[in-house]
């Protein structure tokens, strides 16, 4: 468990930014985050953005590397950005909001209340034939925080064990089918969580509109029962993929959507949960 967890129910809503509105916006107070590896943001970014590697937003020990990083290491990150609590940040990746996605999950659990995800990222500012840099640029100011988190947007593996009989929530399983159904094997059992709601983050991105979010998601969410009044737990493999469920299930304005960052990494390596399998 990481330290210095605070219970806090307040979530502010996540802005939808198109590129040719974010091209728009003053750049006073924005602080943009690509959120990509080191040779992706190399090769292109947008003016003036500042790169987060995905190794920065995981803890890295097997066999959940997806678990949070340390209090320790999340305020370095957030100090080499030269956060402060008023700051406007726009988020993006190159994969059309995974990575984003773990980003903005990351805010809400330091309890920043300005946040906005650039639609498509970028490949929705490329298909908009708007400008983009190369290389390294300039960082930001080293700025010392001081970070509270807040467990509201995490569950744990004893809230998913809680969440399976309880009719009020539901848990949300966004690997593909073949992992879903355990035809796939990535831990030492397979299968899913029993009584989980499969739908692939696949699904959630259109790859025919420069991997915005796909056409009326609300819709599709509902029709797989996945609705803002049930208490909804997403997880993936290391919530990765299920960084971009949270983050949709964000902007459609769910206030009950928390991610489980052990995922299917720590529930399927350990003998004493439960499993649906082939």
């Amino acid at each position: 468990m990481v330290p210095l967890l605070t219970r806090s129910g307040l979530i502010t809503p996540i802005k939808l930014l198109e590129p040719e509105a974010l091209e728009a916006q003053p750049r006073e107070n924005l602080l943009l985050v690509h959120v990509a590896s080191r040779e992706a943001y190399g090769r292109a970014h947008l003016p003036g953005a500042i790169l987060v590697e995905p190794k920065e937003l995981v803890d890295g020990t097997p066999p959940a590397t997806g678990r949070l990083p340390s209090v320790d290491r999340l305020t370095a990150l957030f100090g080499r950005l030269g956060y402060h609590a008023d700051v406007d940040i726009v988020v993006y990746d190159d994969e059309g909001g995974g990575w984003a996605g773990r980003f903005i999950w990351t805010l809400d659990i330091i309890g920043h209340r300005h946040s906005g995800y650039l639609n498509g990222g970028l490949h929705a500012w490329h298909g908009a034939k708007l400008p983009l840099e190369t290389g390294f640029g300039t960082r930001p100011e080293f700025r010392p925080v001081s970070l509270t988190l807040h467990d509201s947007p995490i569950a744990e593996l004893e809230d998913v064990l809680i969440a399976i009989d309880d009719p009020e929530q539901i848990i949300w399983d966004v690997r593909s089918k073949e992992e879903f159904l355990g035809l796939r094997q990535t831990a030492n059992r397979s299968g899913h969580i029993p009584g989980a709601v499969h739908l692939d983050w696949m699904d959630l991105k259109d790859r025919s509109n420069n991997l915005r979010l796909t056409a009326k998601v609300e819709e599709l969410l509902a029709a797989h029962g996945l609705v803002s009044e049930k208490s909804i737990i997403t997880y993936c493999q290391t919530h990765h993929r299920s960084g971009l469920s949270y983050l949709t299930a964000r902007l459609c304005g769910f206030e009950k959507i928390r991610a489980y960052p052990g995922s299917w990494a720590e529930w399927g390596n350990r003998d004493d949960t439960p499993i649906t399998g082939p």
